[in-house]
């Protein structure tokens, strides 16, 4: 076999073979990766982004059903149906989120923040519903009641879904991360079928004297031009999906925490009005959170969205809350909370949070777009260029059969 190899029928045909072997191989690798990142596409919009989405929908409906309660008990007495309707609706919401989001829990610790949760919410229902029956009866321990009902909610139910949230936020980047990243693998075995045609050029060259094979030219043909639809499908893979600064998943992630800092925010201002104390600290707490979800939007949205001008609003109304209440005017900073009427703290708040969630929704649906079309530039991919390897490896045994013919 030494000997053999050591001739020119040996050197052909061995050369031959493992640039077959090679084309063989690359066309393989080529659609195995291709194919990975459809299916990833296929599991972002069927599995990770919907998981994504329902973390941030349990956020907001968990705050959404304190503050609600929050509201109930500043009434007094009875509760209005609207507002006992939305703190049942927004626990209603809680839970189907919190269905959805247990269903495709792969990993210990969002299991595990998913029990703590499902674990604590009847807790913080139970002391609600204390906090009510107490407060239907002018019994001052129904304050007390609510705030260790909210307090549960703020130091540790709420935190596990921030941080459930922000797990299924980096599972979802790391998705789209995968999808528009370039197949290394693939691009290498394809460098090295190109080198390979250039050696087995050289190698016909000196044995033949042939300058040109024809089979090995298009088999380098097809190589390069398999490279270059992996460079292009990848490329504009990576400008649909945009997982940059200011791209579709950027500004997603971003509209989710500025509901919750809405939410904190809002909280906040109706907590104020529970504990009847100095306001000074949790005042802070408040300005701290609003200018924050000023600067987000600012820097997503822009300062002349619908958004930004209800901050204004509900600023101006909580201005108005803690002038009252700073003067004693315990009622009129009650009603100016959670009053349903033009100008009060309740009715800005309500015109924020349906801004924030139209924003977010319109930005979902350009992050599920992009990574729709990102898996669509990869489409025929995969068929392509195992059809491209395998013809190359034709052409090498068709180009390179008439050369070993002559030392026959």
């Amino acid at each position: 076999m030494r000997r053999f190899a050591r001739t020119a029928p040996g050197a052909i045909g061995a050369v031959g073979v493992a640039l077959m072997a090679l084309c063989i191989l690359s066309g393989l690798i080529c659609a195995n990766q291709l194919s990975t990142k459809q299916t990833r596409r296929d599991t972002v919009l069927e599995h990770t982004e919907p998981l994504a989405y329902a973390a941030q929908r349990l956020y907001v409906a968990l705050s959404t059903a304190d503050a609600a309660a929050t509201t109930a008990f500043l009434s007094g007495g009875i509760e209005s149906k609207d507002v006992r309707t939305r703190y049942e609706e927004s626990l209603t919401a809680a839970a189907a989120a919190l269905a959805e989001a247990t269903t495709g829990a792969t990993d210990s610790r969002t299991r595990e923040i998913l029990a703590t949760i499902s674990a604590e919410l009847p807790t913080y229902a139970g002391l609600v519903e204390a906090a009510r029956a107490n407060n239907r009866q002018n019994l001052p321990v129904g304050a007390a009641y609510l705030r260790q009902a909210s307090a549960l909610m703020q130091n540790t139910v709420l935190p596990n879904a921030g941080e459930l949230q922000t797990i299924r936020i980096d599972q979802l980047r790391d998705e789209q991360r995968a999808i528009e990243s370039t197949p290394l693998l693939s691009v290498t075995l394809l460098l090295l079928t190109l080198a390979g045609c250039g050696y087995a050029s050289l190698v016909l060259l000196r044995r033949t004297n042939r300058r040109f094979n024809l089979g090995v030219g298009f088999a380098a043909g097809a190589s390069l031009l398999a490279l270059l639809w992996i460079a292009g499908a990848t490329l504009a893979a990576t400008t649909a999906i945009d997982t940059g600064r200011d791209g579709a998943t950027a500004r997603f992630e971003a509209l989710a925490q500025s509901r919750i800092l809405a939410q904190q925010a809002r909280t906040e201002e109706t907590l104020q009005l529970i504990t009847r104390s100095n306001i000074d600290e949790s005042d802070t707490r408040f300005g701290d959170r609003t200018t924050e979800l000023r600067d987000t939007l600012k820097s997503v949205i822009g300062s002349d969205s619908p958004a930004a001008q209800a901050i204004t609003n509900w600023t101006d109304g909580h201005r108005t809350q803690v002038t009252a209440y700073r003067g004693n005017d315990y009622r009129a900073a009650v009603a100016q909370s959670i009053g349903t009427g033009a100008g009060t703290s309740a009715t800005a708040f309500a015109g924020l949070d349906d801004a924030l969630a139209a924003e977010f929704e319109d930005e979902r649906t350009l992050l599920r777009d992009g990574v729709d079309a990102g898996g669509d530039a990869l489409i025929l991919s995969p068929f392509g260029t195992l059809v491209l390897l395998f013809a190359a490896a034709g052409a090498v045994g068709a180009g390179l059969w008439p050369r070993l013919k002559e030392f026959l």
